[in-house]
């Protein structure tokens, strides 16, 4: 393709959107990005980048694509910050967000590939095994309730978690940088959000897992004067408040102590029968009532006062945390609740979109590709987000099937090539008269297509 056009007739606010995020690379090469991203909207069966350039009508100078990749990757923080205002921009959105932090692997082949080593695999299934050999992104997502589809986020970036060990094996002429763990990796992506959405007047919580409830994570995320909620082991070191002075009692020389004298056990706590109390709570866009049980403890790891809520389930019970001590449980159980939006993100942008399906060995370029499937995912949820049921989904011919259920990722995705391809298709009405029967024919051939 020798021009910066894109041969698909996409809807003026798409394009626009493209361009929007392509301004953060430089003015030679940003044309590629609109043309690639349609390249990754319409390309079929295994998403490698060769089937992206395919499906965008590339032939002549794929070569320069692939090199395309490299810049892309270096600059995934500037086209990020880029992604991050047009949704400031374009959602009406609360004055708290939520942002979500969390780790996934995916699946590579090949021992050329750039960063890929062998890690736990967090769903090994019945038949699959305990590791895997691939990456590990850390990535952070904006967690939104939809007025209509409940609980979704839009995933913003994610930075490649590198062994030491295979840190050494990458060629120093990439300029990788310096190891870093996951924890460093998590504190560098709330250190670059954060301030965005301070300027634009918002307040942030962040929602961990356990994995992330530590000290070299905690303590940086503080720093930025956010609101933590996050998971607790059972075996926590909890404990109680300090003591107070009383009435009339001077304080004595030193430093007020900021931890209590006596330990907490959270199986205690949680194995008494008194204490438990009845909260109403929308859970996974549901409401429902949730057992409980709060209090106030001193946390090392945070430096100070937590709140902690034991949550009684029929299986057991679950210690969440807030570093905010006035937060409500009810704040505390939906926060959390919603961190299961990154979980369904993952699955959309593996399964939808191809992750770690892409067929490149060079580690900017695998930077590239993962996150250009994260992007294509935010991009399609912000184009879907003010649309009818009706124009995301038709399930009339598929009558096993709930018709209310709401739109899937993968509907919404389809719902915009429909969008696209009827477009070409009254271009070409618009200049040529077509028979009635060509035109029926191309619509169900549209329809079959999706």
């Amino acid at each position: 393709m020798a021009n910066s056009k894109c041969r698909w007739e996409c809807p003026q606010q798409w394009s626009q959107w493209s361009e929007w995020l392509a301004a953060g690379l430089h003015a030679r090469n940003r044309w590629r990005l609109p043309v690639l991203l349609m390249g990754i909207l319409f390309a079929n069966g295994r998403r490698t980048v060769t089937s992206w350039l395919r499906a965008a009508g590339i032939s002549d100078d794929y070569q320069d694509y692939y090199y395309f990749l490299t810049p892309v990757g270096r600059k995934s923080k500037t086209i990020a910050t880029q992604l991050v205002t047009l949704i400031l921009r374009t959602l009406p959105l609360p004055e708290r967000l939520l942002l979500v932090i969390d780790d996934s692997p995916t699946r590579r082949y090949g021992p050329q590939v750039e960063g890929a080593d062998v890690h736990h695999n967090p769903t090994p299934g019945p038949a699959d095994q305990p590791f895997l050999y691939g990456h590990v992104w850390v990535t952070i997502s904006l967690a939104l309730r939809h007025p209509k589809w409940g609980p979704l986020a839009l995933p913003l970036l994610a930075m490649l978690y590198v062994r030491k060990r295979t840190r050494a094996t990458i060629p120093t002429s990439r300029g990788w940088g310096h190891f870093a763990t996951k924890l460093q990796l998590a504190a560098r992506l709330v250190e670059w959000i954060v301030p965005l959405l301070k300027q634009a007047g918002k307040e942030v919580w962040i929602v961990i897992d356990g994995g992330y409830t530590k000290r070299p994570f905690l303590r940086r995320a503080q720093r930025q004067r956010v609101t933590i909620v996050g998971r607790l082991r059972k075996d926590a070191a909890l404990k109680d408040l300090p003591p107070k002075l009383k009435k009339g009692q001077r304080r004595r020389r030193g430093r007020p102590r900021k931890y209590g004298k006596h330990k907490i056990s959270l199986a205690k706590r949680a194995g008494q029968r008194r204490g438990w109390k009845s909260i109403a709570c929308v859970i996974y866009g549901k409401a429902t009532t949730k057992t409980y049980k709060t209090f106030l403890a001193t946390y090392a790891p945070v430096g100070g006062v937590i709140r902690v809520v034991l949550v009684k389930e029929d299986h057991g019970s679950y210690a969440f945390f807030c570093t905010d001590p006035n937060a409500s449980v009810q704040e505390i159980i939906e926060a959390f609740a919603d961190r299961a939006t990154i979980e369904q993100d993952y699955h959309d942008v593996k399964e939808v979109w191809g992750s770690g399906q892409q067929q490149v060995r060079n580690i900017w370029h695998n930077l590239a590709v993962y996150n250009l499937n994260l992007w294509m995912h935010t991009l399609v949820e912000l184009w879907a987000w003010d649309k009818s049921h009706g124009e995301l989904c038709d399930r009339s011919d598929s009558p096993w099937d709930d018709a209310a259920r709401r739109p899937s990722h993968a509907n919404r995705r389809n719902a915009l090539r429909r969008h696209i391809l009827r477009n070409e298709l009254l271009s070409i009405t618009a200049i040529w008269s077509l028979p009635q029967k060509i035109i029926r024919l191309t619509k169900s051939l549209m329809a079959l297509a999706n």
